[in-house]
């Protein structure tokens, strides 16, 4: 049996119960990442999660930002700041490890700024907060571990991962000053799960509230799994569950699901 790891931004995790507990309770992923629960740690529904048999570590905010670990497994080694820029207070990643029977993996729950756009500091801010993920990354693979690094990373890498490359192209999620930031990301040795096991398939992870997104697949694929080789050497499958977008009260993102051999 498989271990399935998913990532999700939930754009308010209260507002989104009623997608999130019946996906939990019908798909039972081992691990969940979730993003921008625009919530605070004494304000997260701990006790409905839990219900589920999840094991939560969770790193909120009021209102903006939030990020969490949901998992099957015990988890150790909670850490809930990126290194670098001692000054940011967002609440924007969290990483554990996550302990399996004989085995380990070590899960982050990254949820990169939006960047507004190319003109403003929060731009900036955005390109320096890839270059901190750049630099743990780093570190992270000479730890020569199971690494699962999923998130909103608000950046479709290539052409084939937004509806419109050429009317998007030099606009926030698809500048490339962004995409050349995530390259040197993955080009550290990390891979990119949909697109390993789907090169030429173009799907999207997030389609816009306004002017009917959705409906005209104007969408782009920003949220990513990760994988160190190791990780990469066991993927089996991944998916991005597009139907979630077309309920009731939806969030913006839909969950992307890989699955690794155990």
């Amino acid at each position: 049996m498989g271990v399935t790891v998913a990532t999700w931004n939930v754009n308010s995790i209260k507002s989104r119960l009623h997608q999130l507990l019946p996906w939990l309770k019908e798909t039972s992923p081992s691990i969940v990442l979730l993003q921008e629960l625009k919530t605070t740690n004494d304000a997260f529904p701990y006790m409905e999660i839990e219900e589920l048999g999840y094991n939560v570590a969770a790193h909120g905010q009021k209102t903006y930002n939030g990020v969490a670990i949901l998992s099957k497994f015990p988890l150790s080694d909670v850490m809930t700041t990126l290194p670098g820029e001692d000054t940011d207070e967002a609440s924007r990643y969290i990483e554990a490890v996550a302990s399996l029977p004989g085995a380990a993996i070590r899960v982050a729950s990254v949820y990169v700024p939006n960047g507004q756009s190319p003109d403003s500091d929060k731009f900036q801010y955005k390109l320096r907060f890839l270059k901190r993920l750049y630099a743990h990354v780093q570190s992270l693979l000479k730890l020569d571990e199971v690494v699962v690094m999923g998130g909103d990373y608000n950046v479709a890498p290539f052409p084939i991962d937004v509806y419109d490359p050429v009317r998007l192209d030099g606009t926030v999620c698809y500048h490339p000053l962004e995409r050349e930031h995530m390259r040197t990301v993955l080009n550290l040795g990390l891979y990119d799960a949909f697109r390993m096991l789907n090169p030429h398939t173009q799907t999207f992870s997030w389609w816009d509230y306004r002017g009917n997104g959705f409906e005209a697949g104007h969408g782009m694929r920003i949220d990513h799994l990760l994988l160190s080789p190791q990780a990469t050497d066991k993927l089996q499958g991944c998916e991005i569950v597009q139907a979630l977008r077309g309920q009731e009260r939806p969030s913006d993102h839909v969950p992307v699901v890989c699955t690794l051999a155990a």
